[in-house]
């Protein structure tokens, strides 16, 4: 037994020097700092006024050029409890019907020549890359001069997409500084990213601003499964079934086996 102990704490050791050599262990590591992966959206769909402001959001400053493909205004109604009169002043203004899927009035060869490539749709964007990915990338502009839509974002380098919601977070700069490190015994220099600094404020405060994107987030996790609030709130019952079934199931075995020696 003492033997067997000794293999698996040497195994336990050469596993972890293992994975500290290819993390950098050691000799330092090159990879950039990524603190915006730690911002979570903490999104939830069973607020349905944050629903409905970011549904509002959603049509104000996306569905200019992002389409909901999958999704019917009529649906949106339904679910969010707005009322199909207060859909059409509210969440229509291409005049589409009511029973219309929610789709961008912007032309595909249009986008492909102003943007580069047509914009996508984010019917499933939710479930496809998650929440946090929505939040960190809509929180995550900042100036840059030297892109053609003047910004640039923290998750997706380059991106194609203009910062849209830049008059109500504001907009921000990016700091870097350049610091040293070790990689397979050579010395790297490689970006530090520091903080975003506030250049031109918004209309809304930081925390207003977090709330802002959290309801957009919010929306579009609710439009990549419209029955996920409906099917959370079933499945509460359906355990609470589970539970007193088994219960019964327990004290009827017992009543049935307690003459069997």
């Amino acid at each position: 037994m003492r033997k067997l102990l000794s293999c698996l704490f040497v195994a336990l050791c050469g596993f972890t020097g293992i994975a500290g050599a290819s993390s950098g262990g050691g000799g330092g590591g090159c990879t950039p700092n990524a603190p915006w992966e730690q911002w979570h959206a903490n999104a939830s769909v069973t607020s349905l006024s944050s629903l409905q402001r970011g549904a509002r959001n959603y049509v104000n400053y996306c569905l200019g050029c992002h389409s909901l493909q999958y999704m019917r205004y009529s649906r949106i109604a339904e679910d969010l409890d707005i009322g199909e009169q207060q859909a059409k002043s509210n969440l229509i203004f291409t005049g589409a019907s009511i029973h219309d899927y929610v789709k961008s009035a912007m032309p595909a060869k249009d986008a492909e020549e102003w943007f580069g490539r047509a914009p996508p749709d984010l019917s499933l964007i939710a479930r496809a890359r998650g929440a946090d990915y929505i939040y960190q990338f809509l929180k995550g502009f900042y100036v840059d001069e030297g892109r053609p839509t003047g910004a640039n974002n923290l998750v997706l380098k380059d991106t194609a997409m203009p910062y849209v919601l830049a008059n109500v977070g504001g907009q921000h700069k990016a700091v870097f500084t350049l610091q040293k490190c070790v990689e397979n015994g050579e010395e790297k220099m490689v970006r530090h990213f520091d903080g975003l600094e506030t250049v031109v404020p918004g209309e809304l405060s930081e925390e207003e601003y977090d709330g802002f994107v959290r309801d957009i987030v919010n929306f579009l996790q609710y439009v990549g499964e419209p029955v996920q609030a409906k099917r959370q709130r079933l499945g509460v019952w359906v355990i609470l079934f589970l539970v007193v079934f088994t219960l019964f199931a327990w004290m009827l075995k017992k009543e049935i086996w307690k003459d069997v020696d």
